[in-house]
């Protein structure tokens, strides 16, 4: 089980990752010449959650990608923006470090290393904090230890990372995300591969960074139950486009749903939590 992440005191050996916004301003993305995300805006703001959802090749991965600077821009900026800052920071004027810093991507593409241990992966995460040939500060095992903590990853530290089934192996590379302690998170997909019990808490754990830290965090996710119970904002994509932003309650309406994935399905709150609930209206309902 995942331990309690990040207490409000702070963590023991690291400070809390300043709080920072992250925008996109107008973004024209493309694959091989082909238009694929259309003049996008959008925000991640401190201490809120925002979700991008939508079908397969809506543009919400490649979306995020580009906010990490992973995906060349062909139209817009990408900034960086903070409390008490005058102006937003152009984050292609950033070296990798001072980025690395203030934003980290967990990633779904990311291979399992061979020949490395679990504590040795997560430790990655620290790699914008080193300086030359120095080794590890206590500020980085301790935040290495938390992080593996939080993920509960803990008691599989010294296991080679080879040995890991994919679902353990989600979690080691979310540990290392955590480690890197910055005040943007993105995240692209992270429940995949989990089983039920695992995807529940990695929801609750980023609900956890959003409110006891106030990180901004961006996160694709195709299960809209999964949106719905962790954002504070939802964009709904439609072929490179925005077709609905906003609470997700007023996005994921069975009208907009129905028309961006092409089926049709009921919308209704959960009357002991108030928790949206979709279901899909297949050929054969029950």
């Amino acid at each position: 089980m995942f331990t309690t992440p990040f207490p409000r005191a702070g963590r023991p050996g690291a400070g809390p990752a300043a709080p920072a916004a992250l925008h996109g301003h107008d973004l024209l993305l493309r694959y091989g010449g082909t238009p694929v995300v259309h003049g996008v805006s959008l925000s991640l703001e401190p201490g809120r959650a925002t979700a991008l959802v939508g079908p397969n090749g809506s543009g919400k991965s490649t979306l995020l990608r580009a906010l990490a600077r992973l995906h060349r821009l062909d139209g817009g900026r990408v900034a960086l923006g903070a409390p008490g800052e005058p102006a937003e920071r152009d984050t292609a004027l950033l070296s990798s470090r001072e980025f690395a810093r203030e934003v980290t991507l967990f990633s779904q593409s990311r291979p399992a290393p061979q020949g490395l241990t679990v504590r040795e992966v997560v430790a990655f995460g620290r790699h914008p904090y080193r300086r030359g040939f120095a080794g590890a500060t206590a500020e980085d095992r301790a935040a290495v230890r938390h992080a593996m903590g939080v993920t509960g990853v803990h008691d599989m530290a010294d296991r080679q990372v080879g040995e890991l089934s994919g679902g353990e192996m989600q979690r080691v590379w979310l540990a290392a995300c955590l480690a890197q302690d910055t005040g943007v998170v993105l995240l692209d997909e992270p429940t995949n591969h989990l089983d039920l019990r695992y995807q529940i808490e990695t929801l609750d754990l980023v609900r956890d960074l959003v409110t006891e830290h106030g990180i901004a965090v961006g996160v694709v996710l195709h299960d809209l139950d999964h949106a719905s119970r962790v954002a504070d904002t939802l964009v709904l994509l439609r072929a490179g486009r925005v077709h609905a932003a906003g609470a997700p309650a007023e996005v994921l309406t069975a009208g907009n749903i129905a028309e961006v994935y092409d089926i049709r399905v009921e919308v209704s709150a959960d009357p002991r939590t108030g928790r949206l609930r979709i279901d899909p209206v297949g050929r054969h309902p029950s």
